[in-house]
């Protein structure tokens, strides 16, 4: 807690952490860089090649700030999901619109229901806003739909949330469960469904897009199929009357010129997006392979990274997870038991995971001499 005079009694209430340390400051940290780079869930394939092109083109022109309308990317995905552009709204990646989102709807003291252990940047933006989270266990791995239900029920939540598939896990469920989800949602609360992986999940997991649904707000990104989450893309859906409502506190010229002009590209190049896929497919194999071949197993995942399961407690595989660093191997894990059982693995090129295959079974060795 910090007692600056200068801050709100909010702010000086917060504890003094962030969601993530990125890898970079723990390169520098340890004084050496990673080898690789599996922990962040980015696409190690890279942006389209059409997209690094436009952004180099609109490097010319740099000194224009960016469209503060994102006109042509939001009318390129309107078509492309079949809505109008006004169920579009544009920000600084998912987390920055969550962070509009709560800004929008949680006033200080409201209620607002998660999974314990789901995406802690949506806790991260509760908690600076004042927000008062309430949260329930995962079942068999999954978010639990019907439980997160309950509880909005049981508190008058402002925003439920769910991630599908989900992160950190890699489970997900399938579009019938969301959509008696998105209906069993309460009168005065609000679905919030991070569909930030969905482009690796399987057909029919994700439900039909009625933007006229006030009961629910998706979440989509350029930072994970597409290979651009050093841009910051990402965009909501919604219905008309909330997506207007982001324009109140949204910062209008908060999009760079040059991230507009690859987000168009990479939505434009299906092709580049369908060789994403299969290589992430292929990454996924190597990994439970690697797993399968040091005595662990692997959750299923419909997302750009996989769960192994380190066959112990949340200690153990946090000492995994040390082992694999001092390896130059950089991976994350989940933060709340029983899934901190778990090291999470980004989908990586076969380079990257010969050095994991590499440096797991010393990184397991060590950690059972613990």
């Amino acid at each position: 807690m910090t007692t600056d005079p200068r801050l709100t009694p909010l702010v000086q209430s917060l504890p003094r952490t962030v969601p993530f340390v990125g890898p970079e400051a723990q390169e520098r940290d340890r004084g050496r860089p990673f080898k690789a780079r599996l922990g962040a869930n980015e696409s190690v394939f890279g942006p389209s090649p059409q997209a690094v092109t436009a952004m180099q083109e609109a490097a010319q022109e740099v000194w224009k700030y960016g469209d503060s309308e994102s006109f042509e990317l939001r009318t390129e995905l309107a078509a492309q999901h079949g809505i109008a552009m006004e169920n579009i709204v544009i920000g600084a990646g998912i987390d920055g619109l969550l962070g509009s989102l709560v800004r929008l709807t949680v006033p200080q003291g409201a209620p607002v229901v998660t999974s314990d252990g789901a995406y802690p940047t949506f806790n991260y933006h509760v908690n600076g806003y004042g927000g008062v989270l309430h949260k329930v266990a995962y079942t068999a791995d999954h978010e639990d739909p019907e439980h997160l239900v309950a509880k909005a029920k049981e508190v008058g939540a402002r925003l439920i949330y769910l991630s599908n598939p989900d992160n950190p896990m890699g489970t997900w469920h399938d579009a019938e469960t969301v959509q008696r989800m998105i209906e069993a949602v309460p009168e005065g609360t609000l679905l919030v469904l991070d569909e930030a992986y969905i482009e690796f999940a399987p057909d029919g997991t994700a439900p039909p897009i009625d933007p006229q649904d006030s009961r629910v707000i998706r979440m989509r990104t350029f930072s994970k199929a597409h290979g651009m989450a050093g841009a910051r893309v990402g965009y909501a859906i919604g219905d008309a009357g909330l997506i207007a409502a982001f324009n109140l506190v949204r910062n209008h010229f908060g999009m760079s010129r040059i991230s507009q002009a690859g987000a168009l590209a990479a939505a434009r190049d299906a092709d580049w997006l369908a060789h994403v896929q299969a290589q992430v497919a292929t990454a996924r194999d190597r990994i439970h392979a690697i797993a399968t071949d040091n005595g662990l197993t692997s959750l299923p995942s419909a997302a750009s990274f996989v769960a192994v399961d380190c066959g112990a407690d949340g200690t153990f595989a946090k000492a995994v997870l040390n082992g694999l660093l001092e390896r130059d191997v950089f991976v994350r894990m989940p933060f709340v038991a029983p899934q901190d059982r778990c090291i999470r693995i980004s989908a990586g090129g076969p380079e990257d995971l010969d050095l994991l295959a590499e440096a797991l079974p010393g990184a397991l060795a060590d950690a059972r001499k613990l």
